[in-house]
């Protein structure tokens, strides 16, 4: 089928390339915003997207207009489900969000994209919680400030908001905020919304885990130790990429189990709960030190975890068994539950309802005055695991 239609991406009217010009020129049908229909600056035939079924019908030639890149969220993918690719041809523009990157002055090879344009705002706003460098694509019914708001209700830890308005327009905007100021702000609805931590460039990470504890902020001692964690990380078997899955880091005082997952598994939607506020606190340093994000929940498990997706995978480190018996309950199928006690009747109690029970004991070693070495032994870690009774 010889293409009917052609799609082009228009950013910048003075930046159409001459296929785009004749494309427009040669159309008998012109289907665009009035936003797009002023960058072109034509005085143009034109037609709403209900006419394209028909005009193609009758062999007429249809010049689609579109903001940006059409094939990225946009008209592409609609027209070819109803007609086929090889009915359309498209000249792209740069997207939107490589645009709202390069204006930044950042790299976004590793970023998450999402849109909340003509989609719901509660899945994007999911998404974009746990990424580190995160691009929203928002619009009229979820703008930039209804996104600020999902974001801080879900705990979002990302210390900078760049909202990117009207790009390639005379009125273009780029600000830079941070959350609260996303949230408090009026800005126009058809933006992209850059969210990240730091400079903005992810360093080279290695796949550690067990991370030296000297590496996280944390107060008396309440760490997961290394040694542990290595473990724990190990019998989580963390889940592959593909169906949103979720984490919970139950009493997670400094969040280091949290934050080790989500470096290794970034897909991961990690949700870090403390009843301590200090503790929560300390969670969202650790993370932004380690360049990952996560949600941190203020609350007191059981009770707090009625609004929290189910989840996958399951540490718990801090409650009693009541949160092992309610966690094994909400435990998604073939999802894992690992917990760690200091008490061995807890831990018995624990292993009866998971299946599985080890001792972890670590000696660390230390030096003599004399340059020799000795072993200084740490308390034994109980640890229980497995999918739920």
């Amino acid at each position: 089928m010889t293409a009917l239609i052609t799609v082009i991406g228009v950013l910048e009217a003075d930046a159409l390339p001459a296929a785009a010009r004749s494309a427009i020129a040669a159309a008998d049908v012109v289907v665009g915003s009035d936003r797009v229909r002023r960058l072109v600056g034509a005085d143009l035939p034109t037609a709403g997207v209900d006419d394209i079924g028909p005009a193609v019908a009758q062999g007429q030639r249809v010049c689609v207009l579109a903001s940006g890149d059409p094939g990225f969220f946009g008209i592409v993918r609609v027209l070819a489900e109803r007609f086929g690719r090889s009915a359309i041809r498209v000249i792209p523009a740069p997207s939107s969000v490589s645009v709202a990157f390069a204006r930044l002055g950042l790299p976004w090879d590793d970023a998450t994209v999402v849109s909340a344009h003509g989609r719901p705002l509660a899945d994007a706003a999911a998404v974009a919680a746990c990424a580190v460098k995160v691009a929203v694509l928002t619009g009229p019914e979820a703008p930039p400030e209804a996104l600020g708001a999902a974001l801080e209700e879900l705990g979002a830890t990302h210390e900078f908001a760049a909202v990117c308005g009207r790009l390639g327009t005379a009125d273009e905007a780029v600000c830079v905020t941070d959350l609260p100021g996303l949230r408090q702000g009026s800005w126009d609805p058809l933006a992209v919304v850059v969210l990240w931590s730091g400079t903005g460039v992810a360093e080279r990470r290695s796949l550690a885990w067990g991370r030296p504890d000297a590496r996280y902020a944390h107060r008396d001692g309440m760490i997961t130790k290394a040694e542990v964690r290595s473990v724990v990380i190990g019998l989580l078997a963390l889940p592959g990429p593909g169906g949103s899955p979720v984490l919970w880091d139950l009493g997670a005082g400094s969040g280091s189990v949290g934050v080790e997952c989500a470096s290794l598994a970034p897909w991961l939607d990690v949700v870090a709960v403390d009843r301590d506020p200090v503790a929560t606190a300390t969670v969202t340093a650790n993370a932004r030190t380690h360049g990952v994000a996560l949600r941190v929940v203020t609350g007191e498990a059981p009770r707090c975890l009625d609004d929290l997706p189910d989840p996958d995978r399951v540490f718990v480190g801090g409650g009693g068994l009541d949160v092992v018996d309610t966690v094994r309950r909400r435990l998604r199928p073939g999802g894992v539950i690992v917990a760690t006690h200091a008490a061995l009747d807890r831990a018995a109690a624990a292993a009866t309802m998971l299946g599985h029970l080890t001792e972890i004991t670590a000696s660390h070693g230390r030096r003599l005055p004399d340059g020799g070495w000795r072993l200084e032994g740490a308390n034994p870690v109980f640890v229980t695991w497995g999918p739920p009774a």
